[in-house]
């Protein structure tokens, strides 16, 4: 494994969409390859058709949280308060245009209020901001949330999955709570070069969706509140078709731009 940091994931993306064809130069990536070319004008790589989707590997979800003063409660709570506040509330992300920052976004246009986007560099800044009180809310990784939730310092409204979590089953989920079909997800992928044999892309995509089953593996994903997934190449094109224009849609509504 070769870690070629950067960029927000670019500086790996543009390695692999150039390396030969082989099956041999492979590409791990996260769910900014949706949305890199959407908020970087410098990034020259199309994230479909530069590369061969072999599989979606696992998923994981945000909570919204609040700081354990906070009078909020539930979602509806907090759409009471932003529609109460001059201005709406504030919220943190761990950066511009990541994704509990385009999540948060999304939100707000399902709901129908008005947020202060407070941008931090990362997500320990804008965690302690939540802690802190000096923000109303933000969305926040499930196991990094889930200390300080135990230790009383921190409050979830709900979790962006599909369905509840097993770590924290009476907590709702967001689209329980008023918001249809919401869902955020960080997603971990396999991506080769473009031109990659069929039969080499298959091979590749059995291999990994294998090694997904190994109780070793599943026990570490299990501890980052990770879901396996193993897709196959076309439903790993689908839905990286569709998170793309789902992020689209949010960035352009919210005129997000980082240069």
């Amino acid at each position: 494994m070769e870690n070629k940091a950067g960029a927000s994931g670019y500086i790996a993306t543009k390695y692999v969409a150039r390396a030969p064809a082989d099956g041999h130069t492979l590409l791990m990536v996260a769910s900014s390859h949706s949305t890199n070319h959407l908020l970087y004008s410098t990034v020259k790589v199309d994230p479909i058709k530069d590369f061969a989707p072999v599989s979606l590997l696992t998923t994981n979800y945000f909570v919204v949280a609040v700081p354990a003063s906070s009078p909020v409660n539930t979602m509806q709570d907090l759409v009471a308060l932003a529609k109460k506040k001059p201005g709406g509330i504030s919220y943190a992300s761990s950066g511009l245009g990541q994704g509990n920052h385009l999540g948060m976004e999304l939100l707000r246009s399902m709901g129908g209020f008005n947020a202060v986007h407070v941008p931090f560099t990362g997500i320990g800044p804008s965690t302690a901001a939540v802690l802190g009180g000096q923000v109303d809310a933000s969305l926040l990784t499930l196991p990094g949330a889930m200390p300080n939730v135990k230790a009383g310092r921190l409050k979830v409204l709900a979790i962006t999955s599909p369905k509840r979590s097993p770590l924290l089953p009476d907590l709702p989920t967001v689209d329980e709570s008023g918001f249809p079909a919401y869902e955020l997800s960080g997603w971990i992928g396999l991506l080769a070069p473009r031109g990659t044999p069929r039969e080499v892309v298959r091979k590749l995509q059995r291999e990994a969706t294998n090694a997904l089953k190994q109780p070793d593996v599943i026990s570490q994903l299990d501890a980052v509140a990770a879901e396996p997934v193993g897709s196959t190449p076309e439903q790993f094109a689908a839905f990286l078709k569709a998170d793309i224009e789902k992020w689209a849609a949010i960035i352009k509504q919210a005129g997000v731009k980082v240069e």
